[in-house]
């Protein structure tokens, strides 16, 4: 309730008709109910700051919203925040919830052949990444449209960014191809429908000091979460590394656990994963899938400084490559299995321009595996049966 008194009094531009519209019965039918934009970008209401339009919608319709990602604006709203106006929309029946868009299932020949074997995998462990900065270097395609704030914005709960780096990814897909355009053509083959399905833990996150895993593996189920160098023990939004012991721990690692600070935030919305940098150093992400969807580079690592978050994956992009993968065969479906683990680091980089060329030389870093592509590629493989080039014991 205090929280409701605080945003009823600080919004000095409503008309009265708004006002007690807002506080009796929630039917929001004023057509201009808007807020400027703070220095930040944000509003802070109870010590806590957010962006004004996820506050309202959280508080009058949505008490689980998490992040502005969930939101997207009506199309006869003129002040959405979308837009980039001076002054944003915090009407929160002019926001509707994303969805999570239904993947049309993958058609995949019926094999009876059983799987024995399976074809190297290249996971670019050892290989040295180009690397580029953010948001340098991201050319969206023509169809790019961000859902960004206006400058000067900083993610909901960052501290500080560099006004020309802090910009958001979310939006820079290219142009959609629908995976049931792009099934394979029959000719006479028994085609059996693979279905994508939702899995309880949508990402699992394992935690690395140079090459040594360290701590048990964490099952993320709640949509947002948190990976931080704090030390809660119990909590199912957060991984806590500042818990994790490590005998063999070096000076160098813990004083990059000592920067880890707030760590990174992970959303797994709509059908998509964002990563957003919460720490005061910046973040390195490996992700084939972003890295597809601008032209980079497959084993490319990422910047992402303070303050800035990056779409790293994106369902309906995937669904569309498995599709298409289909058609070439049992060892293309597999080579996607790379596309579900993301690497990240903490604090210090790895790549061609720096000193550290290969992940297992920084000092902390995790690796995401997401589950819900991973099964589905295990249903799709099971179904196509073995590889067409035979393995055997003299090869």
């Amino acid at each position: 309730m205090h929280a409701w008194n605080c945003i009823i009094l600080r919004r000095h531009s409503l008309s009265p008709d708004c006002t007690t519209s807002l506080w009796s019965d929630l039917d929001l039918s004023c057509s201009h109910l808007s807020s400027r934009w703070s220095l930040d970008g944000r509003l802070q209401v109870s010590h806590r700051k957010g962006l004004p339009h996820v506050i309202y919608c959280r508080l009058w319709r949505w008490p689980d919203l998490h992040s502005h990602h969930e939101l997207r604006a009506i199309d006869t709203c003129q002040y959405a925040f979308n837009l980039k106006k001076d002054e944003v929309c915090v009407n929160p029946y002019h926001y509707q919830r994303v969805e999570t868009p239904v993947l049309p299932p993958v058609l995949v020949p019926r094999h009876t052949e059983i799987l024995t074997e399976l074809p190297p995998l290249d996971d670019f462990t050892n290989s040295i990444p180009e690397n580029t900065n953010f948001p340098a270097g991201i050319d969206p395609p023509n169809n790019y449209i961000p859902d960004t704030p206006p400058p000067g914005y900083m993610s909901e709960d960052g501290e500080t960014s560099d006004q020309q780096m802090n910009q958001s990814m979310e939006s820079g897909s290219p142009a959609e191809m629908s995976p049931s355009t792009l099934s394979p053509v029959s000719h006479g083959l028994d085609l059996q429908p693979v279905t994508y399905s939702e899995p309880a833990f949508w990402c699992s996150i394992a935690y690395y000091e140079l090459n040594q895993r360290v701590g048990e593996t964490f099952h993320a189920s709640q949509p947002s979460l948190t990976v931080d160098g704090f030390t809660d023990p119990s909590n199912s939004e957060r991984f806590c590394l500042g818990l994790l012991s490590n005998v063999n721990r070096n000076a160098t690692v813990e004083m990059t656990r000592r920067h880890i600070g707030r760590g990174v935030r992970l959303y797994y919305i709509g059908g998509e994963v964002f990563a957003e940098c919460l720490s005061d150093s910046a973040i390195f992400v490996q992700s084939p899938n972003c890295n597809q969807r601008y032209g980079w580079h497959p084993a490319t690592v990422c910047k992402i400084p303070p303050g800035c978050n990056l779409k790293i994956f994106n369902n309906q992009e995937f669904a569309a490559l498995l599709a298409q993968s289909v058609n070439q065969g049992f060892e293309a479906v597999y080579q996607l299995t790379r596309m579900c683990t993301i690497r990240m680091s903490f604090v210090k980089g790895w790549g061609a321009e720096y000193r550290r060329q290969t992940v297992t030389s920084t000092p902390c870093w995790i690796e995401l595996h997401l589950n819900g592509p991973l099964q589905w590629l295990d249903k799709v493989l099971t179904q196509m049966g073995s590889p067409s080039v035979r393995c055997s014991s003299m090869s």
